[in-house]
Order: structure tokens, then sequence, then C-alpha cells
């Protein structure tokens, strides 16, 4: 009887295993945080804190996120993302939770900022990641990165340089062609916004998961002015929100996982723990298994 049992229990347990899947389940446990100085401006050293998987030497596909803080604090250490990053480490990603230059630091990026001056404020923000990515990609086997799947994330501000970069580099980059050679996978953003999504063409059309309140007070859902600033402030600049991203995704037939939520304001640019296994599963179906999927969920 005992034999037949401990058989049994085997089994369980084998079956289980095996329905577990790296990148969507936590598999590994996640090593200590190695820090990176991935470039020096202003005098001021810019890092990038990692995370990795212990116990799995093979190259790990590359997750880097940018954090929110109106381009005038936040840090890469902020609980929220730590959190994430180990999460993501523990199924099988390197994480890379970047700083950037924070042009606005005792400063506003409000209304009474003028328009050309926040676009300087996205250009420098992109740049900054673009470069941390050169970086990481420059040291990949070291790392034991994998620089041909990589998935780029950022919350509020941090989310406004990634989408900025990964779909307006004309807008941000003197010369795109600098970083021709990075290849993003996926992109994930937590009440972000870009400048205009007519420039995203079918080869920028990058699959994209996206979280955004109806009613955000700052950043738009959908297209209209950042902080909807008047028309006669200097801070007056048209955004393109995710909803808006979406529908240009839609156009060309890209992925994306889009959670609208009703009436909710700027808080939605925090990290959405509850729905993160549905981002892991949508990474898992679209950048691994190459499924095409367009989903809208409203709640």
């Amino acid at each position: 009887m005992s034999r037949l049992f401990y058989a049994c229990l085997f089994f369980i347990i084998f079956q289980s295993t095996e329905a577990q899947q790296k990148y969507v389940d936590s598999l590994f446990a996640v090593g200590k945080t190695q820090t990176e100085v991935y470039a020096e401006k202003n005098n001021e050293k810019l890092i990038i804190d990692l995370y990795f998987p212990e116990n799995n030497d093979e190259k790990r596909p590359l997750i880097v996120f940018m954090h929110g803080g109106g381009f005038a604090g936040g840090s890469p250490k902020n609980p929220q993302e730590v959190k994430f990053a180990r999460m993501a480490a523990a199924r099988g990603y390197a994480v890379g939770l970047i700083s950037y230059r924070l042009s606005r630091k005792g400063q506003s990026f409000g209304c009474d900022y003028d328009a050309e001056g926040k676009m300087e404020t996205f250009q420098k923000a992109a740049t900054d990641l673009m470069d941390g990515f050169k970086y990481l990609k420059d040291h990949s086997a070291d790392l034991k990165i994998d620089p041909e799947i990589t998935v780029v994330g950022g919350s509020s501000a941090g989310a406004e340089a990634v989408l900025n970069a990964v779909y307006n580099p004309q807008l941000m980059f003197k010369n795109s062609e600098n970083y021709s050679e990075i290849n993003i996978s996926a992109v994930m953003s937590l009440a972000g916004a870009l400048l205009d999504v007519r420039y995203i063409t079918e080869d920028l059309a990058i699959p994209g998961i996206f979280f955004h309140g109806t009613k955000d007070n700052l950043v738009p859902y959908a297209t209209a002015p950042h902080h909807y600033c008047k028309t006669s402030d200097p801070g007056y600049l048209i955004l393109d929100g995710s909803k808006t991203i979406v529908e240009r995704l839609e156009q060309l037939d890209t992925s994306y996982l889009f959670y609208s939520f009703q009436d909710a304001r700027h808080e939605i640019s925090g990290m959405p723990f509850e729905y993160l296994p549905e981002v892991f599963e949508f990474l898992q179906k679209v950048v691994f298994d190459k499924t095409k999927i367009q989903s809208s969920i409203y709640k």
C-alpha cells in the first residue's frame, strides 16, 4: 500500500512540474542584485540594477523597466518595481531596472513648462533607455542575456520615454540608425502616451501591453493635451495615449493586450500585480510562440 502511495505521489509531483512553464510560472530562486553603470552624463552615473534567475546558465530573455516620477523623481529601487523584477526573474527572465536623467528634478513638468522643453525631456530619457540597451547588448555574453528577445516597460514618465523610443524614434533621435541593432520584442506601458501614432509604421509596430485609466488626469487615455493644458498654456502638447496607440496597432495587425479601467485616474501607473499572470502569458504566447493576440479588457 505504501509503495502504491509513493508511486502515486511521485506521479502527481512529476505531472505538476511538467505542467509548469518557464517565463510563465515561478520556477527559480532569484540571485543577488547586480548593479551596472551604463553611462555617465552631466557628472551623473546612470545605472541598471539587474536581477537574474539562479541555477539557469542558458541565455536569458531580457526585460528592462523604467520607473515613473514626472522626470523629476523616482528610482530603479522603488519597492513596486523591485518586486516586479524579482517576480519576472523567478520566471526565467533577466530583468534590468534602469535609471535615467531626471531633467525636471525640482522643477515643473506641467502646463507652465513649454512644449519644446517637454519634447527635449522625452528625447533625453528615450536616449538614456537606448544607451542602456546598447550597454546590455555589448555585455550580453558576460551577463548571459539573449539580446534578441527583449521586453521594455515603463510607468508614467518612464512609459512615455519607452513608448516614444520604441514607436516614435524619428522624433526622439537625431539618427535612429544608431540604435538599429537593438531588437525590441514587446512593450509594456502603465499609463503612458507618445507624441504621434502616425509615426508608427509597420516596421515599428511592436506588440504592446497597456494599462490605463479612462479618466487619467495627467496622461491622456486617448488623444488629448498633456496634463490637459489649455491651448494658451506654454505646456500645451497633444499626446496619443493607450487607446489611440492600440487602435493604430490594430490597424497594423499587431498583437496587443489592453486593460482599460473605467473612471480610474493616474493611479493606474502603479504596478498591476493582480494582472501580471496574464502579462506573462501574453509574452509567452506572442514573443515566444509567435501567436497573434488582440485583446481589450474593460474593468
